[in-house]
């Protein structure tokens, strides 16, 4: 169906004469009423009753304007729509090393489906960035933290390891054991003091910054220690027993500026992963 029929019929319908319709339309008033008669036909019904100081609507004229109206926005709105598509949003997220690879990729993938014209860009965490993926510990004061998972502390080493046979470890059955250890981590120094408050210690043979340096250390054989199970989701070699006593868990989420304009990206993204998490 040709367009330009909708175009005309809408102007008939609201200006309810065909000479005034045409002068709106810009175009002469046989063309109008060509058009109508056309519109009619394709239809195979009766839009207007036709006399002498305009037109007057039929029932079918009432009901065809509506689903017109809609049809003509929509089809005004196709340009805008793929401008749209062409405009990407710049969002710079600042990204936690030693994260879950499978949670990051859900968020990526969240991210992706509610604003599919974002243009990701990853940095390390102490960049500069709009917002930054990481544990709830670095909030800043200036920032809010809107939380997306948690993952929990097991105990992991290698298949060798006299600990490996138990189905769960207590703290006092770490004693003496080689232990690797990440300074800046709470489950690390919530475990020594445990085994402290009983004078009890763990053998400290090594330390690293990052979990997946702890992890590799673990996985070349130097000792346990504990890691969360985010980052040994690839380590499938080694073996993980849960700790029998506190829980051991990190929360990990989206920090953003609390008191700073959000641009277009960020409050997009804010909204879609809150929804997300609702589900």
């Amino acid at each position: 169906m040709d367009l330009r029929l909708l175009r005309f019929f809408v102007a008939v319908y609201e200006e309810k004469n065909i000479t005034l319709a045409a002068e709106r339309c810009f175009v002469s008033q046989p063309s109008i009423s060509h058009a109508i008669k056309q519109l009619e036909e394709e239809l195979s019904t009766t839009l207007f009753e036709r006399h002498k100081k305009g037109v007057d609507l039929t029932d079918e004229a009432h009901y065809l304007y509506p689903l017109a109206v809609r049809l003509l926005g929509d089809v005004n709105r196709l340009p805008l729509l793929f401008q749209q598509r062409t405009e990407c949003l710049p969002l710079r997220l600042g990204n936690f090393p030693d994260l879950s690879q499978a949670a990051l990729a859900r968020v990526f993938r969240t991210l992706r489906e509610h604003i599919p014209n974002v243009l990701l860009e990853l940095v390390d965490h102490d960049a500069p960035a709009d917002a930054r993926l990481t544990l709830d510990m670095f909030k800043q004061d200036d920032e809010i933290f809107l939380p997306l998972w948690e993952e929990d502390y097991v105990l992991c080493m290698l298949p060798s390891h006299p600990l490996a046979k138990l189905d769960t470890v207590r703290p006092e059955q770490l004693h003496q054991h080689d232990f690797i250890e990440c300074p800046p981590c709470e489950a690390h120094q919530q475990t020594i003091g445990l085994l402290a408050c009983d004078g009890l210690a763990v053998n400290l043979v090594a330390k690293a910054e990052h979990k997946t340096q702890v992890m590799h250390l673990v996985q070349a054989g130097l000792g346990i220690s504990f890691l969360p199970t985010g980052v040994l989701e690839t380590a499938t070699e080694l073996v993980t027993v849960p700790l029998d006593g506190p829980r051991m868990f990190r929360r990990l989420g989206l920090c953003y500026p609390a008191n700073k304009t959000l641009n277009p990206a960020l409050a997009e993204t804010i909204k879609a992963l809150s929804q997300s998490g609702r589900r």
